[in-house]
């Protein structure tokens, strides 16, 4: 099931089911489906979906900093995961759905607070029972790249017993 922030049920998974993963993504990015609550813990919003391709925008904030006032290396990680995974969402058939089997990132340099950043997942290969993908973040005034990492997901069809 899929909760709303103030956790109340919106979707249950046979619902979820009954879409394909790109309408589910386009649902979310148009609003007619809840964002994920770990979008709002990170600071992060979905702003464009295509076919193999999303881009999530956020700026890390100070909640998510560690003992020494710079951004958490797990912030880097959460955001890339979500978007090299959702890019694996949009060719995720009706009837089936996926999860991350593994990741890795490279943190290249350090994120300042609050400046606004861009995560782009996009696809290199989606199949019958698994999807790869690679990400980057990048910052939106400068266009350098911060962190890059790749994907593999397992789609599984849940219609097959």
């Amino acid at each position: 099931m899929f909760y709303a922030s103030d956790h109340s049920e919106l979707l249950k998974t046979e619902q979820i089911l009954e879409m394909s993963g790109m309408e589910f993504m386009q649902g979310i990015l148009e609003g007619r489906l809840p964002a994920p609550p770990i979008s709002k813990t990170m600071g992060y919003k979905l702003r464009s979906v295509e076919d193999g391709r999303v881009v999530f925008r956020g700026a890390p904030q100070f909640d998510v900093t560690n003992p020494m006032g710079t951004v958490h290396g797990g912030w880097y990680g959460t955001l890339l995961d979500s978007a090299m995974a959702c890019a694996v969402m949009t060719r995720v058939p009706k009837g089936s759905i996926y999860t991350t089997l593994e990741y890795k990132i490279n943190i290249i340099r350090s994120i300042p607070l609050d400046m606004e950043i861009d995560c782009i997942g996009e696809i290199d290969h989606s199949g019958r029972s698994t999807g790869v993908a690679h990400g980057e973040i990048r910052g939106v005034a400068d266009g350098k790249l911060y962190a890059s990492g790749n994907t593999t997901c397992i789609i599984m069809d849940m219609t097959r017993p």
